[in-house]
């Protein structure tokens, strides 16, 4: 008697009691995912968070030395300009509003000043549309990466500790739309620029050097650093130049002095860059293939001349277009140290052809 009731105890367990349905997982998924987001939107500064779905449903609390993408720096209440019942800002009121609040949070947090053409730039929280008609009014203002395309690149140290030179690690492409570099993809993909080195000015100047000083610097580095990289591919016949960013009087005085030597192709006319596929490094298989239709003998001669947004450079002579941080380049190969800083003189900037990023604001970017 006593057997059968256990029997029958164990029967009714595992019929019943043992067992979650697919809506009780769900539900349950659905309840863990609304606590971590409710701890992630509650989190202190100095918290890092990270997540997948674009709309950052699954974002969750992370150790900040492993990858994430918002580091919280700050949170601001803005209920007395939007007390409840108050409308929802529009993107544009939001993007004021997060420079506005969330600026002088960056400085304090940061203890120095933020590059405004570095690797971090600023970002935001919001609430939701639930938690906006629930009265909730806070702003997480955070620090991220973003790529030139703004789409948000994982770091994986607090932001105090990153160097914010806006640099790429040797061997990484950038990948190519609207004849503008976008983020990293695999080098066997269409790509606008190939990482060759990261050069410290800090090195080799003390103080500032102007857009001359660098290019004269960097054309010879660069191009030295090229050929170690490439070994005795003739990177000319294959219709690619040698570029480099540039660094401005305001980076560098935000300690930004790190810039990368890159390998890229122009169009023939000269109106972006050209889509280039394989690797140049002398280790990678095969020959490197442009897509587009530039010089095959070096003759484009410069990615931009002056890396001016508005100088002498730009869009006068062999150079390109301006603005970003495309950067110079040098006379078109690998196998010469000359050319390449003649039109130096425009005004400090990272010139090339590559868009500044805006500021990503929203629910995480």
């Amino acid at each position: 008697m006593f057997v059968g009731a256990l029997a029958a105890m164990s029967l009714s367990w595992l019929l019943g009691w043992g067992f979650e349905t697919e809506e009780e997982r769900t539900q349950a998924r659905a309840e863990a995912a609304a606590a971590a987001r409710y701890e992630a939107f509650s989190s202190p500064p100095g918290t890092c968070l990270t997540w997948q779905a674009a709309d950052a449903a699954d974002i969750r609390t992370v150790d900040c030395t492993e990858p994430h993408l918002f580091e919280v720096i700050d949170a601001v209440d803005i209920s007395d300009q939007y007390p409840r019942g108050a409308q929802r800002p529009d993107d544009e009121t939001w993007r004021t509003m997060t420079m506005q609040r969330c600026g002088q949070s960056a400085r304090e947090y940061l203890d120095g000043p933020l590059d405004p053409e570095g690797k971090l730039s600023i970002g935001v929280l919001q609430p939701d549309d639930h938690q906006w008609q629930q009265g909730d009014r806070r702003l997480h203002c955070g620090l991220q990466r973003t790529a030139a395309d703004g789409s948000l690149q994982a770091l994986d140290q607090p932001v105090r500790e990153v160097d914010q030179s806006d640099v790429w690690v040797e061997g990484t492409c950038l990948g190519i739309a609207d004849k503008s570099p976008t983020g990293p993809v695999d080098c066997a993909e269409e790509h606008s620029y190939e990482m060759i080195a990261v050069v410290d000015l800090g090195k080799e100047f003390e103080a500032f050097p102007s857009p001359k000083q660098q290019n004269e610097f960097l054309d010879k580095r660069c191009n030295r650093l090229v050929r170690d990289y490439a070994g005795d591919t003739d990177l000319r016949k294959q219709g690619l130049i040698t570029t480099w960013d540039n660094r401005t009087k305001e980076s560098w005085q935000a300690g930004s002095k790190l810039v990368n030597c890159k390998v890229g192709a122009l169009l023939k006319d000269n109106s972006g860059l050209a889509p280039v596929r394989g690797s140049v490094s002398k280790d990678a298989e095969g020959k490197p293939q442009t897509g587009g239709e530039g010089s095959s003998d070096g003759s484009d001669k410069g990615g931009t001349e002056g890396g001016s947004n508005n100088g002498d450079g730009g869009n006068n002579g062999d150079g390109g277009n301006s603005g970003g941080n495309g950067g110079n380049s040098g006379d078109g190969g690998a196998d010469g140290d000359e050319g390449g800083a003649d039109g130096a003189d425009g005004d400090d900037t990272d010139g090339g052809l590559i868009p500044e990023p805006g500021d990503i604001t929203g629910n995480g970017g």
